[in-house]
């Protein structure tokens, strides 16, 4: 298994259906219950373990899912409000290693990712066909629709809710 990408690649949809948006608004809701059972009952010492040689820790994982799900929340917003709006890249590495990602305790990202996952899908389940035709501009992807990017939302809930589960398994963490 690649432990870099334990769901595979994320691959960008070429058309996007009803019924799949759907089911990726489910993923963005089941998120935050994901995240806190990849994580119950993990001490300190195992919050503070690398997923993967050279990877990030459980803790940074799962403050890093606060930090980019923040991001695109924000980037759906100005794209309902705005047209093409330019939205920029963030430097996810930096900031995993920030003080606040190193050391606070996972609770704080847990309760910030149910409330902003609630905001999202409430914000998700309102739109309809021209809306998630809409657009930004990103710094670092060029121009991303919002069902594209809705997409890979859902994929990158998956995507580090398994480097988590993953981890747990290989150590044998019950």
């Amino acid at each position: 298994m690649d432990l870099s990408y334990p769901i595979g690649k994320f691959e960008w949809p070429q058309s996007v259906t009803a019924e799949m948006r759907t089911q990726w608004i489910e993923d963005i809701a089941a998120g935050p219950r994901r995240f806190r059972r990849a994580v119950e009952g993990l001490d300190d010492a195992q919050l503070d373990t690398p997923y993967r040689p050279a990877g990030w820790t459980v803790r940074q994982v799962i403050h890093h899912l606060a930090d980019s799900h923040i991001n695109s929340y924000c980037r759906f917003r100005l794209a309902l409000t705005e047209t093409e709006p330019r939205v920029k890249g963030y430097e996810e590495k930096d900031w995993a290693n920030l003080a606040d990602a190193r050391s606070m305790p996972v609770e704080v990202s847990l309760s910030l990712l149910e409330s902003l996952h609630a905001r999202w899908v409430v914000l998700l389940r309102s739109l309809g066909d021209a809306e998630f035709a809409r657009t930004f501009h990103h710094s670092d992807l060029g121009v991303v629709r919002l069902d594209s990017s809705l997409a890979l939302y859902s994929w990158h809930t998956k995507h580090h809710s398994a480097h988590i589960t993953g981890l747990r398994e290989r150590m044998g963490w019950k």
